[in-house]
């Protein structure tokens, strides 16, 4: 089995369009998604109608929830602008998202934690210039119940994985459209690969039309999304 792993698009037609071409060379059996898809001042309604098109296993991410959760006076700026752009048919394919589920018994996806899709697993969110891999124990801790080979995460952009002591894998292949403190603002995905019972995992990262995208946040009237977008140096501070 050979799987593509996307996850935190934030509405980045430009990036996804760049990620599914390298993925269309891959050889993948299917690609997943991890979450995040639509909530960015850049492009949601083209993203969205391109994973219609794609029609992955995807899991909705906290913001995916907060569209169609939360009132749109109580939503920030972005997921404001996000819902507008929408039509009823997004909105319905948010609607249908759950929370998790899983690839042939085999891997297992959610947005933050099984538990919940807020939570942060394999990183702390950025403190400044800081984030740190938490303990063994409350990694472990999370992972507890789900007797997957593979447990896929995504939602803090940084791509990492672990090995717990019983083999189990935890992934997060980093952010497809949205990059913060990597010093790259290439989009970034992966590939999961099953031989034999070995499971294995590369992380794919790619050039795109960053200053595309950053142009269309700024005439979205986003402005504090350029930098990130054309640099991946700063972090996610006043984004959303």
């Amino acid at each position: 089995m050979r799987l593509a792993v996307i996850s935190d698009i934030h509405g980045n037609s430009f990036a996804l369009e760049a990620v599914l071409e390298d993925i269309a060379r891959q050889s993948v059996d299917a690609t997943v998604n991890l979450g995040d898809a639509l909530s960015g001042p850049i492009d949601p309604r083209r993203t969205c109608d391109m994973l219609l098109e794609l029609n992955a296993a995807t899991v909705r991410g906290n913001h995916d929830r907060w569209l169609v959760e939360t009132g749109v006076f109580e939503l920030g700026p972005v997921d404001r602008f996000t819902l507008a752009q929408l039509e009823p048919r997004h909105v319905v394919w948010l609607e249908s998202l759950p929370a998790t589920r899983n690839v042939q018994g085999e891997v297992f996806l959610c947005h933050g934690t099984p538990a919940s899709d807020n939570d942060v697993w394999l990183d702390n969110f950025w403190s400044g210039r800081k984030t740190t891999l938490p303990d063994e124990a409350s990694v472990t801790a999370a992972a507890e119940g789900y007797d997957f080979p593979v447990l896929l995460c995504g939602h803090t952009h940084l791509a990492r994985s672990v090995r717990l002591r019983d083999g189990r894998m935890i992934v997060n292949p980093g952010s497809v459209g949205l990059q913060t403190v990597h010093g790259s603002p290439d989009a970034r995905y992966a590939i999961l690969e099953k031989n034999g019972d070995k499971w294995s995992v590369t992380q794919r990262v790619l050039g795109y039309d960053h200053e595309a995208a950053a142009r269309r946040a700024e005439e979205n009237g986003f402005p504090k999304w350029r930098e990130p977008l054309v640099t991946g140096w700063v972090g996610p501070e006043g984004l959303f």
